[in-house]
């Protein structure tokens, strides 16, 4: 037992990089929103990429540490504080027995994550520790964790010393976000794709793990936008019937009936997963070649990032 947790913040839940494999039997994949900061928190304790972390969105949590750990914070800048100190994003600390962190509110950014040496020890379930709140499975217990949880963590992490990210690593503000057309962009008017790609729209308060819902003017259809219900890959904008298109996300619904008019690119996932309702967001169209190469761009630097703090283990 490492962590209890004191005040658990507005939504906080275990999360690792998703339950693969299993849409076709009806699970979500779930995991991390911000895939980037949860494999970067992860890194920094010396830990696999695929170790489950503790997701916040909005606010942090307050926790005492059972015993010592080393833990690093990626993501959105939440303030926090070890035992009165101030505890800085991208670096890896240690915390004594009995040491507090408390975490105030995000005033930028949505989501932060919280990686501890070792890995956090919750049961694995179809191959993930990811949490799914609407099938309550995974995580612990498969909901948000509360005031009074107790998180064990895995022995192990090798945390290099004075692991910390390197300011070329900090994720760039990606705007506008990168979408792929389609794959029912024939559904829609030459005039509805470019409204699309050249409108503003804004993140409203409905949106959530399942979906980013926005608010804005909508893409004009040939004919409607039903459709024979397919399945739905992370990230695709469905228009439904309103014509508001809706960003699916980790907690998705597995197939849909609505017409996708693009699919923002798996490197554009992290800066999406970080805003918030009100923010304003715009897309540009992309190809597979530049999404292929954002990504490469984007792992490349998580794995520099590994060679070089390996490099202070071993030194």
């Amino acid at each position: 037992m490492c962590i209890r947790i004191e005040h658990p913040g507005p939504l906080t839940t275990v999360q690792d990089l998703g339950r693969i494999g299993h849409m076709h039997s009806g699970f979500q994949q779930s995991g991390a929103m911000d895939w980037y900061a949860a494999s970067l928190a992860n890194i920094l304790c010396g830990n696999d990429e695929n170790c489950a972390v503790l997701e916040m969105t909005m606010g942090g949590i307050t926790c005492r540490f059972l015993e010592p750990a080393a833990f690093a914070l990626c993501g959105a800048d939440m303030h926090a504080f070890l035992d009165g100190e101030a505890v800085p994003v991208q670096r890896c600390v240690r915390a004594h027995a009995g040491s507090v962190l408390k975490m105030g509110m995000a005033e930028r950014g949505c989501r932060t994550y919280m990686a501890v040496a070792g890995g956090l020890d919750v049961p694995s379930v179809m191959g993930s520790r990811s949490t799914n709140l609407r099938c309550e499975i995974g995580g612990l217990e498969g909901r948000r964790l509360g005031a009074g949880d107790i998180l064990s963590v895995f022995p192990g992490g090798n945390v290099p010393p004075e692991a910390s990210a390197p300011d070329w690593a900090e994720p760039r503000e990606q705007t506008p976000i990168r979408a792929i057309p389609g794959p029912q962009d024939d559904f829609f008017t030459k005039e509805g794709i470019r409204t699309f790609f050249f409108a503003t729209y804004t993140v409203t308060p409905a949106s959530d793990r399942m979906g980013m819902k926005l608010s804005g003017p909508a893409p004009q259809a040939k004919n409607g936008t039903d459709i024979v219900s397919d399945g739905i890959a992370l990230g695709s904008v469905q228009i439904p019937a309103g014509g508001q298109p809706i960003i699916l996300l980790a907690d998705r619904q597995t197939v849909g009936g609505y017409a996708k008019i693009a699919t923002v690119i798996r490197a554009d996932l992290p800066a999406l997963a970080q805003l918030r309702p009100g923010d304003s967001i715009r897309f540009v169209r992309a190809t597979e070649k530049e999404a292929l190469s954002a990504l490469r761009e984007m792992r490349s630097t998580l794995a520099e990032i590994k060679k070089q703090l390996w490099k202070k283990v071993s030194m």
